[in-house]
Protein backbone atom coordinates (compact mmCIF):
# COMPACT_ATOMS: atom_id res chain seq x y z
CA UNK A 1 0.00 0.00 0.00
CA UNK A 2 0.90 3.57 -0.89
CA UNK A 3 2.65 5.21 2.37
CA UNK A 4 1.36 8.73 0.58
CA UNK A 5 -1.89 7.26 0.14
CA UNK A 6 -2.47 6.25 3.24
CA UNK A 7 -1.37 9.14 5.16
CA UNK A 8 -4.14 10.87 3.11
CA UNK A 9 -6.71 8.59 4.29
CA UNK A 10 -6.00 8.90 7.79
CA UNK A 11 -5.60 12.69 7.52
CA UNK A 12 -9.08 12.55 5.58
CA UNK A 13 -10.57 10.73 8.05
CA UNK A 14 -10.08 13.20 11.08
CA UNK A 15 -11.02 15.55 8.54
CA UNK A 16 -14.61 13.97 7.94
CA UNK A 17 -14.57 13.01 11.74
CA UNK A 18 -14.15 17.48 12.73
CA UNK A 19 -16.97 17.45 10.38
CA UNK A 20 -19.30 15.14 11.53
CA UNK A 21 -19.05 16.52 15.02
CA UNK A 22 -19.66 20.22 14.04
CA UNK A 23 -22.76 19.05 12.28
CA UNK A 24 -23.62 16.95 15.45
CA UNK A 25 -23.60 19.86 17.49
CA UNK A 26 -24.88 22.45 15.33
CA UNK A 27 -28.07 22.96 17.64
CA UNK A 28 -26.05 23.51 20.89
CA UNK A 29 -26.22 26.54 22.33
CA UNK A 30 -22.35 28.28 22.25
CA UNK A 31 -20.53 25.76 20.18
CA UNK A 32 -17.73 27.00 18.19
CA UNK A 33 -16.89 24.63 15.04
CA UNK A 34 -13.51 23.02 14.73
CA UNK A 35 -11.80 22.88 11.37
CA UNK A 36 -8.57 21.20 10.38
CA UNK A 37 -5.50 22.34 9.16
CA UNK A 38 -3.97 19.64 6.71
CA UNK A 39 0.34 20.08 5.71
CA UNK A 40 2.53 18.02 3.77
CA UNK A 41 3.96 14.90 5.52
CA UNK A 42 7.25 13.65 6.64
CA UNK A 43 9.80 14.11 3.92
CA UNK A 44 7.59 16.23 1.70
CA UNK A 45 5.69 12.75 1.11
CA UNK A 46 1.90 12.86 1.75
CA UNK A 47 -0.24 14.61 3.72
CA UNK A 48 -0.89 14.60 7.48
CA UNK A 49 -3.31 16.77 9.98
CA UNK A 50 -1.15 19.76 11.24
CA UNK A 51 -4.05 21.49 13.31
CA UNK A 52 -7.68 21.53 14.54
CA UNK A 53 -8.30 24.99 15.33
CA UNK A 54 -11.69 25.98 16.72
CA UNK A 55 -13.49 28.94 15.12
CA UNK A 56 -13.50 32.22 17.51
CA UNK A 57 -16.46 33.92 16.04
CA UNK A 58 -19.62 34.96 17.84
CA UNK A 59 -22.42 32.95 17.30
CA UNK A 60 -26.02 34.47 16.72
CA UNK A 61 -26.87 35.75 20.03
CA UNK A 62 -31.15 35.18 20.30
CA UNK A 63 -32.87 36.22 23.86
CA UNK A 64 -28.86 36.30 25.06
CA UNK A 65 -28.18 33.24 24.69
CA UNK A 66 -25.36 32.25 22.06
CA UNK A 67 -25.96 29.88 19.27
CA UNK A 68 -23.71 27.64 17.31
CA UNK A 69 -22.33 28.82 14.57
CA UNK A 70 -21.96 25.85 12.57
CA UNK A 71 -22.25 26.61 9.04
CA UNK A 72 -24.18 23.58 7.96
CA UNK A 73 -23.90 24.38 4.04
CA UNK A 74 -19.88 24.92 4.22
CA UNK A 75 -19.55 21.67 6.50
CA UNK A 76 -21.77 19.56 3.85
CA UNK A 77 -20.04 20.38 0.92
CA UNK A 78 -17.00 19.93 2.73
CA UNK A 79 -17.97 15.95 3.61
CA UNK A 80 -18.66 15.98 -0.29
CA UNK A 81 -15.24 16.69 -0.62
CA UNK A 82 -13.47 14.80 1.84
CA UNK A 83 -15.41 11.80 0.30
CA UNK A 84 -14.38 12.23 -3.29
CA UNK A 85 -10.33 12.53 -2.18
CA UNK A 86 -10.84 9.63 0.02
CA UNK A 87 -12.35 7.72 -2.68
CA UNK A 88 -9.63 8.66 -5.35
CA UNK A 89 -6.64 7.56 -2.83
CA UNK A 90 -8.42 4.25 -2.05
CA UNK A 91 -8.65 3.37 -6.15
CA UNK A 92 -4.91 4.44 -5.74
CA UNK A 93 -4.55 2.14 -3.68
CA UNK A 94 -6.27 -0.89 -5.27
CA UNK A 95 -4.63 -0.33 -8.54
CA UNK A 96 -0.87 0.04 -7.09
CA UNK A 97 -2.14 -3.62 -5.04
CA UNK A 98 -3.22 -4.75 -8.57
CA UNK A 99 -0.18 -3.93 -10.15
CA UNK A 100 1.68 -5.56 -7.75
CA UNK A 101 -0.31 -8.62 -8.29
CA UNK A 102 0.35 -8.86 -12.11
CA UNK A 103 3.89 -8.57 -11.71
CA UNK A 104 4.27 -11.12 -9.50
CA UNK A 105 2.26 -12.85 -11.48
CA UNK A 106 4.65 -12.49 -14.55
CA UNK A 107 7.88 -13.35 -12.69
CA UNK A 108 6.20 -16.48 -10.75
Amino acid sequence: MSEVNASALSALSTVQQVSANNIANVNTDGFQPSSVGLETGPEGQGVRVGSINQSSEQGPVIDGVELSNTDLGTEMVDMMTTSRAFSANTAAIRVSEQMTGHLLNMVA
